[in-house]
């Protein structure tokens, strides 16, 4: 009866759910600096040791245990003198708190050893256009000063990547166009020039260079709206003075090259990993077709040693980034 008593006392008198949801949490809150000191009492059964090997006072550890009871409205120990043994109550207990301290020091371990200089985690997100060579040699030469650093790597779009970034999820990230936000650093690290790539067999083919206002009457396939790629592609055409025809639109420029091979339209692409069949690529002299190349992190956000190390690399190979 006396732990249905203090349990009603803990409850909201309205019963409504928000409220028993505000009083979980505040439970949860102040529950959570005892629980060490909980499963110290409980494993050694006597309050004096406990505090000698947790080197606390005494009276502090007694009186935490006294609150700890308050807080949840249950009896956790049976007095004996001196000793304290676990109620029900407490053994139920003692299960969940020595399960979640274990998961608390498993969630230390892995973040401490992903700040260490050494062997530490960078998560790292760029283009997927950045996946074939840029990326594998940017980290190769990191890793000669840094070898055993690891990395977390994240190909997505701009948008995307930069979501992730102000998500805490990425630490820094490769995109284009370089962004401008309050709440972002940016810096710019090298230019891309942009092809308009044509189907072997197109009339333009022959042609090494081109004007892109002499593509205006072309069909066009893109990259879907949203991604970098494709507001620098709407932007020169515009330049150039048309809005392009756009057929298809996709999510890869592989893919991109793959439906001009095939004779589907044109499109404004960087240059790819190795020449692919079944396309000609031409340089466009005006406008001028380049998309420039970023570092972008998070404002004010801290920095373990291993992605500092990184940042530092990056900033280093400014004008110098691409293969």
């Amino acid at each position: 009866m006396a732990h249905q008593q203090r349990s009603q006392g803990r409850l909201s008198p309205s019963g409504d759910t928000e409220d028993i949801e505000r009083n979980t949490e505040e439970i949860a809150r102040l529950l959570a600096p005892r629980l060490a000191h909980f499963a110290g009492v409980a494993r050694i059964e006597h309050v004096t040791r406990a505090a000698q090997e947790m080197r606390v006072p005494q009276s502090t550890l007694s009186r935490a245990m006294v609150r700890l009871e308050q807080d949840l409205g249950v009896d956790l120990f049976a007095r004996h003198g001196r000793t304290v043994s676990l109620t029900p109550a407490g053994r139920t207990f003692l299960t969940s708190v020595e399960r979640a301290l274990a998961e608390i020091e498993r969630a230390a371990e892995e973040v401490r050893a992903d700040a260490d200089p050494a062997t530490g985690k960078v998560a790292f997100g760029f283009l997927h256009t950045m996946g074939a060579e840029t990326v594998p040699g940017l980290i190769h030469a990191f890793r000669a000063d840094h070898p055993r650093v690891r990395f977390s790597l994240v190909q997505n779009y701009g948008e995307a990547m930069l979501e992730r970034l102000r998500a805490g999820e990425l630490d820094l990230c490769l995109t284009s166009p370089v962004p401008d936000a309050p709440d972002l650093v940016a810096r710019r690290l090298d230019e891309q020039k942009l092809r308009l790539v044509v189907p072997a067999d197109h009339r333009l083919a022959a042609r090494r260079r081109v004007r892109l206002a002499e593509a205006a009457e072309e069909v066009f396939v893109t990259l879907e709206p949203g991604y970098g790629l494709r507001r620098i592609t709407d932007a020169l055409c515009r330049e150039a003075g048309f809005k392009p025809r756009v057929a298809f639109e996709g999510e890869e420029t592989e893919t991109l090259r793959g439906l001009v091979a095939a004779g589907l339209g044109v499109a404004l692409l960087p240059p790819p990993p190795v020449p692919r069949p079944g396309v000609a690529e031409l340089s466009v002299t005006a406008p001028r077709a380049v998309r420039e190349i970023g570092v972008a992190w998070l404002e004010g956000h801290p920095d373990t040693p291993p992605v500092a190390a990184f940042k530092k690399f990056l900033l280093s190979r400014r004008g110098r980034l691409l293969p």
